[in-house]
């Protein structure tokens, strides 16, 4: 019967009692109320039910008694595994391989050219875009470039405004001859951050552009400089 398991369960908690005989009670009163007690007869008036238990163990836990509908044992304490004093390993991630930056070009070479058989370098332009940037150019007319147009109402793209652009010519200036070789010392520092940091698909024109800048540096009155 179940409440005999709560008999025991009595039993189990009772750190009060020590090994021996232990008796159980069952009590009902006039009313239907149950009482279950261990070592104490049930009240006068009240229907008994006893069980002898021998040699009932020991248990550290503070003793409990059930009295009835709606009243029930505390909840037991949950049990924690014991805390480790190591901490725990925690699996680094394997490292990558730093990327290879590539071989940076060589210092510039001497010219087997005598100082009176060099050349001024070529002529130099400094342009400037519709979007106000800067570069450095061989020419004064480089080719032209797209400045896109704002439009509305061109077509069935986005939330209907189109896409237009109006080709247009870079602005360029000659930079004086005083100032030419600063500039093309200029350029080829450019080209060379171009070849270490370009695109790996552009490499061969930028190691080609790049010789063809510092061949005119080189060999021409720059190189003295």
């Amino acid at each position: 019967m179940r409440v005999w398991g709560l008999w025991m369960l009595l039993l189990a908690v009772s750190g009060a009692q020590a090994q021996g005989k232990v008796v159980i009670y069952r009590c009902t009163d006039a009313i239907g109320q149950l009482t279950v007690q261990n070592n104490v007869p049930c009240p006068k008036g009240s229907t008994q039910e006893k069980r002898v238990i021998e040699d009932a163990p020991v248990s550290a836990a503070p003793p409990t008694v059930i009295t009835g509908p709606g009243q029930y044992p505390p909840p037991a304490q949950p049990m924690h595994p014991p805390v480790s004093s190591q901490l725990p390993q925690v699996a680094r991630p394997p490292q990558r391989p730093a990327p290879t930056a590539p071989t940076p070009p060589a210092p510039l070479p001497k010219a087997d050219i005598a100082d009176a058989d060099r050349l001024p370098p070529p002529a130099l332009y400094e342009c400037r875009t519709y979007d106000n940037g800067r570069y450095l150019s061989d020419t004064d007319a480089p080719p032209q470039r797209c400045a896109p147009l704002q439009t509305t109402g061109l077509g069935n793209v986005g939330n209907g405004a189109g896409v237009a652009c109006q080709m247009v010519d870079d602005q360029c200036q000659r930079i004086p001859d005083e100032r030419l070789c600063e500039n093309w010392k200029q350029r080829l520092r450019e080209a060379e951050s171009a070849l270490r940091f370009g695109r790996a698909d552009n490499r061969d024109a930028s190691a080609g552009e790049y010789a063809r800048i510092q061949r005119i540096v080189v060999e021409s009155t720059c190189g003295t400089q």
